[in-house]
C-alpha cells in the first residue's frame, strides 16, 4: 500500500512553569513512529489527555514537532474538531469561505461550494450569525460541511461524529462511510469503541504520548480494556 503520512520518532513539548524562575519541558507526544496508508481509515484510542489531538494537529500540518520528522504525500488534510481554525467573530458564511480557501480552493472555487457548504451543515439563516455564538453542535456542523464539500486527501476526525443531534450524527456518520467505502484516508479518534470497530482498519492506542500498541482494532482494544480494568483495581 503507498504511505500518504509518516511520523519517525515524532514529539511534542511545551514548557510548564515550575517557579517564578524555573521551566521544565512537559512532553505531550515522545518518540511516536506510525505510517497512514493510502485508502484506509487509522483508529486512535487513549485517555483524556494522552496527546490524540495534539497528534491529529502535526498530522494536520499545524503543529510542527519538536523532535522526529513527518513525511507528508499528500496536498490538503481536514482536521474536523469543534471551533479549529474558525474565527469567532466572523460570521458562518465567511468561516466556511476562508476555511475553504485554507484547505487549497482558490476563493472562486470555494464561493462555488459555498451553497453546498451551507446545505450541508443545516444551520439556514444562522450561517451569517458570529460564529462566537454557534452552540457546539453548530459548530461541528460547520465543520463537517466545509471538511465534507471541499473534499481533502486525508480527514482528520477529533470525535466530532459524536457531537450534534442524533439525525445530524447519523447524517454525518453515513457520509463518513460513504468516504470511507470511497477509499478517502480517514485519521479518527474517538472514544466510541463501537464506532472503532465498526469505521476503522486499524487502530493505534497512545498512552501517556507514547504509541502503548499498533495493529488489527481488535487485538489493540483488548490490550486497551486489559490495561483499564488493570488500572481500577
Amino acid at each position: 500500500m503507498t504511505v500518504v503520512l509518516g511520523l519517525d520518532g515524532v514529539g511534542v513539548y511545551y514548557h510548564r512553569r515550575n517557579s517564578l524562575w524555573n521551566r521544565e519541558k512537559q512532553w505531550v507526544l515522545r518518540d511516536v513512529s506510525f505510517e497512514v496508508n493510502n485508502g484506509e481509515t487509522l483508529g486512535v484510542v487513549g485517555n483524556n489527555g494522552a496527546g490524540k489531538s495534539t497528534l491529529l494537529r502535526v498530522l494536520a500540518g499545524l503543529l510542527d514537532p519538536d523532535e522526529g520528522s513527518i513525511r507528508r504525500e499528500i496536498r490538503t488534510a481536514s482536521l474536523l474538531t469543534i471551533s479549529l481554525g474558525f474565527l469567532p467573530e466572523l460570521s458562518g458564511r465567511d468561516n466556511a469561505i476562508l476555511s475553504g480557501m485554507l484547505m487549497g480552493l482558490s476563493r472562486r472555487q470555494s464561493l462555488e461550494k459555498l451553497d453546498r457548504m451551507i446545505e450541508f451543515s443545516e444551520l439556514g439563516d444562522s450561517i451569517d450569525d458570529p460564529f462566537r455564538t454557534y452552540s457546539a453542535g453548530m459548530k461541528a456542523r460547520l465543520s463537517f460541511g466545509v471538511a465534507l464539500t471541499t473534499d481533502p486527501d486525508v480527514i482528520l476526525v477529533d470525535e466530532l461524529l459524536g457531537v450534534g443531534d442524533q439525525r445530524f450524527r447519523e447524517k454525518s456518520t453515513r457520509v463518513m462511510k460513504e468516504k470511507i467505502n470511497s477509499d478517502k484516508t480517514v485519521v479518527l479518534v474517538s472514544h466510541s469503541q463501537e464506532t472503532i470497530r465498526e469505521l476503522c482498519d486499524r487502530l493505534i492506542w497512545i498512552d501517556r504520548g507514547r504509541v502503548a500498541a499498533t495493529g488489527m482494532v481488535d487485538e489493540v482494544l483488548g490490550r486497551y480494556n486489559t490495561a483499564f480494568i488493570e488500572q481500577q483495581a
